[in-house]
C-alpha cells in the first residue's frame, strides 16, 4: 500500500515538474515580444523605484509628496519606450530639475510684483502660466524637453517656504537615481534581452537533416552553415530504413565492420552493394559538410516503421538536436504528411526548397507578419547564414496606407536587439505579390509556417508557403514548437 502510495506521489511530482518546465517556456515566450518585456519591466521596475524614492524621502522632514507625481510619470516615460525621444536619461535628468526651477523662478516674481488670491492652494494665473512659459523657453533651445518637467515647474507654485530648496535638491536627486537605475536595465539586460530571453540565440545548434527528398545534401549544408553559428554547433545525418537488419548492416559499414545480412533467397551481394552506396555517399556527404561548413557531421540510421516524422522526431531527441532542418516536399501543391506531422511535433523545424545549386546564403529576405517567437527564430536563422559580410532584409505587407508607421515600428522594433545591419521594408501589396516580385534579389526568403492561424483561416486561405512557386529564390520554412 506504501508502494502504491509514493508511486502517486512520484507520478504527480512528475506531472507537475512537467508543467511547471511547459509553463515556463511559455512565459519565456511571451517575454521575447519586447511590449510584453517593456510593460513587465514597468510593472516591477517602476513601483519599485518610486516606493524606495519615498521611503528615502521619508527621512527628509521637509520634503513634500509632491515630489512623486511628475517623477513617476517621467520614470514611465523612460521605460514604456526605451529607445524613443524621452528615453534620454540626461534628459530625464535635466528636464525635471530645469522645470524646478523655473517654476521657483516664477514664484519669486508672482510674490514679488503681483497679488497671490486667497486661499490655502490658490495659485496665480500669471504665476502658473508664466512657470509653463519660462520651462519651454529654457528647455526648448537647450533640446532636453520633458514632459514632466512641467509638472514640476507648477507644482513648484504650491511648496511652502521652506520646502522649494530642498524640494529642488531632491528633484536632482531623485531623477538622477530613477536615470542610473533606467542605463542599466537598458544597457545590462534591455539591448541584450535577445541573449537573455530569445531561445534560438542559444539553441537551435544541434541540427538534424532527413537525407529524403530531392535536394538533401543542399539542405544539409543549410543546417550545417546554422549549426556553424554557434561553437558548440553539430550536424547530425539521418538515414531512415526498412527494416531493422538492413539498419544493422549499415551501422556495421558506417563502423567499418563488415555486414552480416544472409538472406535465405542469396541475394547478399546486391544488397550489400546498395548499402555500400548508401554508406558511401552518406559520408561523403558528412565530410563534405566537414570542409565547408567546419562544424562536426555524424551519420545515424534508424528504422522507418511506418510513422517516419515520429521516427526523426523520437532520433532528434535521442541525439540530442533541437533544430530539425528538413528538405521540402510537395503532394498536390501542399507539404506531404510527413513534413506536416514534423512541424505538428515538439522541435523546432526547418523546411528547405532549393531552387538552384546554391550552398550559399548571403542575401536574405525575412518575411514577417508580426513580432513573435517565431518572427526572432526567423530574424536570427537570416543572420546566421548570411554572416558579416551578408545583407539581411526584413518585410512586412500592409493594406490601408495608415498602417505604415506601424508596419515600420514592428520592424525597427523586431531587428534592433541583433547585431549587424539590417535593411527593413514596408510593402503596400499582399505576401505572395510582393516575395514574387522580389525573391530573385536574394539567395533565401524565410517565412513562417502559419502554425497559429485556424483551419478555418488555412481552408479559406491556403498558407504563404503553399503559394510560392513563381518565387525565383530558395525558400525556408520556420516553425517553432
Amino acid at each position: 500500500m506504501l508502494d502504491g502510495v509514493r508511486d502517486r506521489v512520484r507520478t504527480g511530482a512528475q506531472r507537475l515538474r512537467r508543467v511547471e518546465r511547459r509553463e515556463l517556456r511559455e512565459f519565456r515566450r511571451w517575454m521575447e515580444t519586447t511590449d510584453h518585456l517593456v510593460h513587465l519591466s514597468m510593472l516591477v521596475v517602476v513601483p519599485l523605484l518610486i516606493g524606495l524614492v519615498t521611503a528615502l524621502a521619508n527621512a527628509v522632514p521637509s520634503l513634500t509628496f509632491l515630489l512623486f507625481p511628475p517623477l513617476a510619470s517621467g520614470t514611465y516615460t523612460l521605460f514604456v519606450d526605451p529607445t524613443g525621444k524621452y528615453s534620454s536619461p540626461g534628459r530625464f535628468v535635466a528636464g525635471l530639475t530645469l522645470g524646478a526651477a523655473c517654476g521657483l523662478a516664477a514664484l519669486w516674481v508672482s510674490q514679488s510684483f503681483l497679488t497671490t488670491p486667497p486661499g490655502p492652494f490658490a495659485v496665480n494665473a500669471v504665476a502658473a502660466g508664466g512657470a509653463v512659459l519660462l520651462t519651454g523657453l529654457v528647455t526648448w533651445p537647450l533640446g532636453i524637453e520633458e514632459p514632466s518637467g512641467y509638472a514640476t515647474a507648477l507644482l513648484t507654485l504650491l511648496l511652502q517656504p521652506a520646502q522649494r530648496f530642498p524640494y529642488l535638491g531632491s528633484i536632482f536627486l531623485a531623477s538622477s537615481f530613477v536615470a542610473v537605475v533606467f542605463t542599466v536595465w537598458r544597457e545590462r539586460f534591455y539591448d541584450r534581452r535577445a541573449t537573455y530571453l530569445y531561445e534560438s540565440t542559444q539553441g537551435d545548434d544541434h541540427v538534424l537533416v532527413p537525407m529524403r527528398g530531392e535536394t538533401p545534401g543542399r539542405t544539409a549544408l543549410l543546417g550545417a552553415r546554422l549549426a556553424a553559428a554557434h561553437d558548440a554547433g553539430k550536424v547530425v545525418l539521418l538515414d531512415l530504413v526498412p527494416d531493422q537488419a538492413v539498419a544493422a548492416a549499415e551501422r556495421a559499414l558506417l563502423d567499418g565492420e563488415d555486414t552480416d545480412i544472409d538472406p535465405d533467397d542469396g541475394g547478399d551481394e546486391p544488397l550489400d552493394e546498395e548499402l555500400g552506396t548508401r554508406v558511401d555517399a552518406l559520408e561523403r556527404e558528412a565530410g563534405r559538410i566537414e570542409t565547408r561548413a567546419g562544424v562536426p557531421c555524424e551519420v545515424v540510421v534508424a528504422v522507418d516503421d511506418g510513422t517516419p516524422a515520429a521516427t526523426t522526431l523520437g532520433t532528434a531527441d535521442a541525439v540530442n538536436c533541437d533544430l530539425v532542418v528538413a528538405p521540402y516536399e510537395s503532394e498536390h501543391g501542399a507539404l506531404t504528411p510527413y513534413l506536416r506531422r514534423l512541424l505538428g511535433g515538439d522541435t523546432d523545424v526547418l523546411v528547405h526548397r532549393s531552387r538552384t545549386e546554391r550552398t550559399r546564403w548571403k542575401h536574405v529576405l525575412v518575411s514577417v507578419r508580426r513580432v513573435s517567437d517565431v518572427s526572432h527564430n526567423m530574424v536570427d536563422f537570416a543572420t546566421r547564414l548570411a554572416g558579416r559580410s551578408g545583407r539581411v532584409a526584413v518585410a512586412t505587407c500592409i493594406g490601408a496606407r495608415s498602417d505604415r508607421r506601424r508596419a515600420e515600428e514592428m520592424l525597427a522594433d523586431l531587428v534592433e536587439p541583433f547585431e549587424g545591419s539590417f535593411e527593413t521594408r514596408v510593402a503596400r501589396t499582399d505576401i505572395q505579390s510582393f516575395l514574387t516580385e522580389t525573391g530573385s534579389q536574394y539567395d533565401l526568403v524565410v517565412i513562417g509556417a502559419s502554425q497559429d492561424r485556424s483551419a478555418a483561416s488555412r481552408f479559406v486561405s491556403p498558407p504563404t508557403f503553399e503559394r510560392l512557386d513563381a518565387v525565383e529564390a530558395d525558400v525556408a520554412i520556420v516553425d517553432r514548437n
